[in-house]
């Protein structure tokens, strides 16, 4: 009964996020001519920007690779940077299959390859991503600042200003919204309940907690901040370089980058697939608000996000194969 219960849960967790995902992107491209994909792929988009684009994608899992082992450096390990970065790829593939499983992969891959212990790392990792959200918030915050009257806007499409209660329940975008927050919450939840786990093993807390501290006795801290720094700088490269692969959106300036580009980092909080559904819907809404179709900027999210998933997919292919490899040719 314990298994079949074990089972159950896994299956549950790994459906309901790719349902989710499903039900939106269905919602999102309903009426949308999936013809006009294949056109725009063979003569309309401009690979060499999109190439680009993806070189700063793959820069990014390098640089947090980078950081990463300075977080581990105190706590008296030394990973080999090309294991970390492998450990990075596939983290991200990970995902893929199961939101958020990417960080205990890495992990799990650290603690069997180099002997560095799980909750050690698992500490390094929950202050990294709070690092990353301190660094999102003041982005956000300043491109709110620049660019307050379309997010009024979007807030006021999406529905949440509006003026009465049956205009609320008659927009399909709140729907999508609701089920996003909802992603959220069930996330949050899953999160509390494994960290609760945790607390009943012995030690693990402790451990944790030492993965946490270890920010505070990094010995480069210039080249910690520097690291953070280029890592967002190749996030949003990773996006922005994306507008110059379509004449449609060749000419949205940097301030557009920037709102679309907070609009997609919250919207993948939801958890779905690479934040497949939530991702689509916010850079939509946005990208109509500077004056883009429908149908193109739909057309832009369907392949821009489908061309950085490939992407993970590959690299975590990559990294999973090479850590396989290099571990198959260590000495006993």
């Amino acid at each position: 009964m314990k298994k079949e219960g074990f089972l159950l849960k896994n299956i549950v967790k790994t459906a309901l996020p790719l349902m989710l995902g499903a039900f939106i992107l269905y919602w999102v491209y309903r009426d949308f001519d999936f013809t006009r994909t294949g056109e725009a792929l063979l003569h309309d988009m401009r690979w060499d920007w999109m190439g680009l684009s993806l070189l700063f994608g793959v820069l990014s899992h390098v640089v947090r690779a980078l950081r990463w082992g300075q977080m581990l450096e105190p706590l008296g390990v030394h990973p080999r940077t090309s294991r970390l970065v492998d450990a990075i790829y596939v983290s991200y593939a990970a995902s893929l299959v199961v939101p958020r499983i990417g960080e205990v992969t890495r992990c799990g891959m650290l603690a069997r390859g180099d002997g560095v212990p799980f909750s050690q790392s698992l500490g390094t990792v929950v202050t990294e991503r709070l690092v990353d959200t301190l660094c999102i918030l003041l982005i956000a915050g300043g491109t709110l600042a620049l660019e307050l009257p379309v997010f009024l806007t979007f807030f006021h499409q999406t529905g949440t200003k509006i003026p009465s209660l049956l205009h609320l329940l008659s927009s399909p975008w709140f729907y999508v919204s609701l089920f996003s927050v909802v992603g959220v919450l069930v996330l949050a939840v899953w999160l509390v309940r494994m960290f609760s786990f945790y607390e009943r093993v012995r030690g693990v807390v402790l451990d944790v907690w030492q993965g946490i501290l270890s920010l505070r006795r990094v010995r480069h801290v210039p080249l910690y901040l520097t690291y953070t720094g280029l890592l967002w700088a190749c996030y949003f490269l990773h996006f922005y370089l994306t507008f110059h692969c379509f004449s449609f959106t060749e000419g949205l300036g940097l301030q557009a980058g920037l709102v679309m580009f907070v609009a997609g980092t919250f919207a993948v909080i939801v958890p779905t697939p690479n934040g497949a559904g939530p991702w689509h819907f916010a850079v939509i809404t946005m990208m109509m608000l500077y004056g883009v179709s429908d149908a193109d900027a739909a057309l832009f999210a369907l392949i821009v996000h489908g061309t950085q998933t490939l992407l993970v997919i590959l690299l975590g292919l990559w990294g999973w194969l090479h850590d396989a490899h290099f571990s198959a040719s260590r000495p006993s």
